[in-house]
């Protein structure tokens, strides 16, 4: 018996070759394969070294903030840093300037800002405000924190981004007023927006 074989005509052949659509298929697949790869990458840095917020702690009324950065691999480079006081919403004290600072990892650090209210304008319902305020026994002042940190993470350090510190104290005093009765104060938690 003889065997019969069957061969494809050259016609056939010529639709084996590279279809510019398989070409297209493969090339979409390496991207897509090398972007998925890079995403992850992205994602599990950011995972590992996502920076918190630094935290902060007014202490008192001598405007003493305690700054506490929590990161475990982060550090953080403080940049003109302003500091201010204000009483329902209006500002009661030149912004002091604090010098920029650097805070490794875990570290905390007391800043104090030299406030003065010499000068400074304030609107006419000011002095009703304190008197009605001074009679309840409670006034309260919001320190205000702004400027730039940049992130350190090894040897690379990020650009500058905008942080602001909102701090609210309420200053206490015995009934007759003050400066004469000693000023108590409770300290607070401050807010942080990076």
């Amino acid at each position: 018996m003889s065997q019969l074989l069957l061969l494809t005509s050259p016609e056939h052949c010529a639709k084996k070759g590279l279809d510019g659509k398989k070409l297209n298929k493969k090339f979409l697949y390496a991207l897509c394969t090398f972007l998925l790869t890079l995403l992850s990458v992205v994602l599990l840095v950011w995972v590992i070294l996502h920076p918190a917020k630094p935290q902060f702690y007014l202490k008192d009324v001598g405007f003493i903030l305690v700054s506490s950065n929590p990161n475990d691999r982060v550090g953080v480079y403080y940049d003109g840093l302003r500091a201010y006081a204000s009483y329902k919403g209006q500002l009661i004290t030149t912004e002091s300037a604090l010098p920029p600072f650097y805070q490794g990892h875990g570290d905390t650090n007391v800043l104090c800002a030299s406030l003065s209210g010499a000068g400074v304008a304030v609107a006419p319902s000011f002095r009703y405000d304190v008197s009605r305020d001074e009679i309840a026994g409670q006034l309260p002042i919001k320190l205000r924190l702004d400027g730039r940190v940049r992130w350190k993470v090894g040897t690379w350090i990020s650009g500058q981004h905008p942080i602001d510190v909102d701090c609210s104290i309420i200053v206490g005093f015995a009934p007759g007023g003050w400066p004469a009765s000693p000023i108590t104060t409770q300290g607070s938690h401050c807010s942080t927006t990076l």
